[in-house]
């Protein structure tokens, strides 16, 4: 954090340990740039996991029920082989909901170890595994899952399954998605496997009702992260006067979500001023689409080894496995 951030965090009136600085210097970073911008990470708040969840079982999403559907049909194929001390570990674990598939077919692991930035989704997803799976150590950690995990010394030593669902490595660009995907090797190396959700390319009309739903969830979601900037800095925001727009990239095979200026207005946060021009917009989350080689081809270039993948008939989304090449022996 730069000194000038630091000034301006003093001159709201914001003492030191009574936010997060980091969140803070991205709001100002974000909101200084040319296309006003602020990371989709920041969205998952508790009040943001619940909308969330709230999107994943409505009919226009397809994403989660279709992943959830080939985790049902292919759980025994993804956890064939999987070694008895093995550790399951969940990179944005969020609910857990689909990971109760996977536990269903790996009776006899070491432990599951979710990791979640909301510490109200790990708390509920803990207690609620616990009570369905009573011989399962649940061992969760709280944090930003794209950072090297310190695991725990008892588990340090064992084979580690990685599970990462709902597509969020396309909340990434290339060399993001590339360098988590290296980070998650390193993390699960020597012998580590992952288990990972990829959506597909399709239809403009499909994704951007997947997106942009009717009953206005998507919007409330994306809305939200301006509710907790106020919630968490101040009120600084109008939210009356900002509106959500999901749009389609084809160039770049990707949604992207958007928060639109109503009208010109000043907004206020964190002792700076930022201007916005009535149609201006805060990019807030891209989701590139893949086919099937080319996120093959990323996980390659990334250390990784694709082995199997499953989609719906539809091919509307995928989940893959990879291997790391210390694995390739016993996998093969």
């Amino acid at each position: 954090m730069t000194s000038v951030e630091t000034r301006d965090f003093r001159s709201a009136g914001i003492g030191a340990g009574d936010f997060d600085e980091e969140f803070a210097a991205a709001i100002l970073d974000g909101l200084s740039r040319p296309q006003k911008s602020l990371p989709s990470r920041y969205f998952y708040d508790e009040r943001g996991s619940e909308l969330f969840e709230d999107i994943t079982r409505l009919p226009e999403y397809y994403p989660a029920r279709t992943e959830t559907a080939i985790l049902s049909a292919h759980a025994a194929e993804m956890s064939s082989g999987v070694a008895e001390d093995c550790v399951l570990v969940e990179f944005g674990s969020g609910s857990s909901r689909k990971t109760e598939i996977l536990l269903e077919a790996l009776p006899r692991l070491r432990a599951y170890v979710p990791i979640d930035v909301s510490d109200s989704a790990l708390e509920d997803a803990s207690q609620r595994l616990k009570r369905q799976f009573p011989l399962l150590a649940v061992r969760p950690i709280s944090g930003d899952f794209s950072r090297p995990i310190r695991m725990f010394a008892d588990l340090a030593g064992c084979t580690m399954l990685g599970f990462f669902p709902g597509s969020t490595i396309g909340n990434l660009e290339r060399p993001e998605a590339k360098a988590l995907l290296e980070a998650f090797g390193a993390d699960l190396s020597p012998e580590g496997r992952l288990i990972i959700g990829v959506d597909l390319v399709k239809d403009e009309e499909t994704l951007l009702l997947a997106y942009n739903d009717p009953s206005g969830v998507t919007a409330a979601f994306n809305l939200n992260l301006l509710a907790r900037i106020n919630r968490e800095f101040g009120e600084a925001f109008d939210l009356d006067g900002f509106r959500h727009e999901a749009i389609y990239n084809r160039g770049k095979s990707r949604i992207e979500m958007h928060l639109v200026s109503k009208r010109d207005q000043s907004v206020n946060v964190l002792g700076r001023h930022f201007q916005f021009r009535s149609g201006e917009t805060i990019h807030t989350e891209n989701s590139h689409k893949y086919t099937i080689p080319s996120f093959q081809e990323l996980a390659r270039s990334s250390g990784w080894l694709p082995r199997e993948v499953w989609t719906d008939d539809k091919d509307l989304f995928s989940v893959h496995e990879l291997i790391l090449p210390g694995n390739y022996q016993s996998s093969a």
